[in-house]
């Protein structure tokens, strides 16, 4: 790469046979639009999912995740490919601390913002700690058996969540059931760029399926409002929310911050490894403009913002590592993101369909904390790990929480804080190296 602070995007002629473009090389500009279009529905399903689980303006969401991901490659400079979404860390906690339903809009969103700047605080400093002194000191913090439980915890606290979202009548049951068999039918069965849209193609279907037995046929649950998207505009303004900033809701969120570290480093380390190119120098830097970006999405009425793994696989997959292709993917998030009639049909989704969907992602990331024990070649013959591991999922998974006075600290962060700390304390004792 260059000297200079940007690099110098050298142009490669096309991508055939797998050919690796490296974060500073690009493709003829209109590959690099499709590209970054499909960087835009790589993303989309989780962007959508997580502001809708919380009460928040999906619309807003999508449009902030294109500022956080144009904050966040300015930031670093353009050396590392990462696309900046909405995090399902907070979701747990905001629902908590802003008694939200579970439908529609969240009335009590101004207090979560609060707390989602403060996190995005706690990120940026520890982001300028890793500029001024490096990463080792997190590396030994948190190495995989800490970052595999954390991240697995997060899905497993959610699951009662969802679960509980799609128990109000027997129709909502057997609708999320069908909803989690088409997600599943896609995963299994489509091939190609289909299969990696499973989320989102399966989400299609069930919506269909819904429509046709309410709309159509009269069945079940409450027919789905088409009147919305009508009268809804092309083009307008994002709705953006002031936040209010509560102590208690502030302490609450602020040490999510510890999960989107871990999540963020077990990003760049693995697009590290698929480049060929060590990205460790700019980990400091890639956590300021993380954390940057998550509070300008709380000032905004946004959600906190995390680097997102399924961008990671595409670009796996394409083996295309540009930095360029996130810049054109934010522009057309955030295109998206002044069109009230987009977030109209986001707003039709079915709740029963959304509780199905929610299932299948929570899942999904309990088994990615286990996959990272698995590539890290985690070793439970060791009691260290294997009572970190066992301690943190009982944790998480039961919400264990600690109040001491007026403050409160839940299942997830009880989980996060009790993995590193028992790590520590048991390490002297330990003579597994992961």
């Amino acid at each position: 790469m260059s000297d200079s602070y940007f690099p110098r995007w050298r142009t490669q002629p096309s991508a055939d046979a797998g050919r690796v473009v490296a974060p500073d090389e690009r493709l003829p500009w209109p590959q690099m639009f499709a590209m970054g279009v499909q960087h835009v529905v790589a993303m989309f399903g989780s962007t959508v999912l997580a502001p809708l689980l919380m009460g928040f303006d999906p619309n807003l969401c999508i449009f902030m995740s294109g500022i956080g991901t144009l904050l966040f490659f300015v930031l670093v400079g353009g050396r590392v490919p990462s696309y900046l979404g909405s995090s399902f860390a907070f979701i747990g906690l905001v629902i908590a601390v802003t008694g939200y339903s579970g439908h529609g809009p969240n009335l009590n969103i101004g207090v979560a913002l609060g707390g989602i700047i403060a996190c995005g605080v706690v990120y940026a400093i520890i982001g300028l700690i890793v500029a001024a002194i490096g990463t080792n000191w997190i590396e030994a913090l948190m190495p995989p058996v800490v970052t595999g439980a954390i991240v697995a915890v997060i899905g497993l606290n959610l699951a009662p969540i969802a679960v509980k979202g799609v128990s109000a009548t027997n129709f909502d049951s057997w609708m999320a059931l069908v909803t989690v068999l088409c997600v599943g039918g896609v995963a299994v069965f489509a091939r190609g760029m289909a299969q990696r849209l499973l989320i989102l193609i399966g989400l299609a279907i069930a919506y269909a399926i819904y429509a046709v037995l309410t709309n159509g046929m009269g069945l079940g649950g409450k027919p789905i409002d088409f009147s919305i998207v009508s009268n809804a505009a092309w083009f307008g303004m994002p709705h953006f929310t002031a936040p209010v900033f509560n102590g208690q809701a502030m302490t609450l969120l602020a040490p999510i911050a510890i999960i989107l570290v871990a999540e963020n480093l077990g990003h760049i380390k693995a697009v590290g490894a698929m480049t060929g190119q060590s990205l460790d120098r700019y980990i400091g830097r890639a956590f300021i403009g993380d954390g940057l970006a998550t509070i300008a999405s709380g000032f905004a009425g946004g959600t906190g913002v995390t680097t997102y793994a399924e961008n990671i696989g595409v670009m796996a997959v394409t083996k295309i590592y540009s930095t360029l292709v996130f810049v054109i993917a934010a522009v057309i998030a955030i295109v998206l993101g002044f069109s009230p009639k987009f977030g109209a049909v986001i707003q039709t989704i079915p709740g029963p369909v959304l509780g199905g969907v929610s299932i299948v992602v929570f899942g999904l990331i309990a088994v990615t904390g286990a996959r990272i024990w698995v590539v890290n070649k985690v070793d439970f013959s060791d009691n260290r790990n294997l009572i970190v591991a066992a301690v943190t999922l009982v944790l998480g998974a039961g919400d264990f929480t600690l109040k001491l006075g007026g403050f409160a600290l839940g299942g997830i962060g009880t989980a996060t804080f009790g993995a590193i700390i028992l790590y520590a304390l048991l390490r002297r004792r330990g003579s597994g190296v992961v």
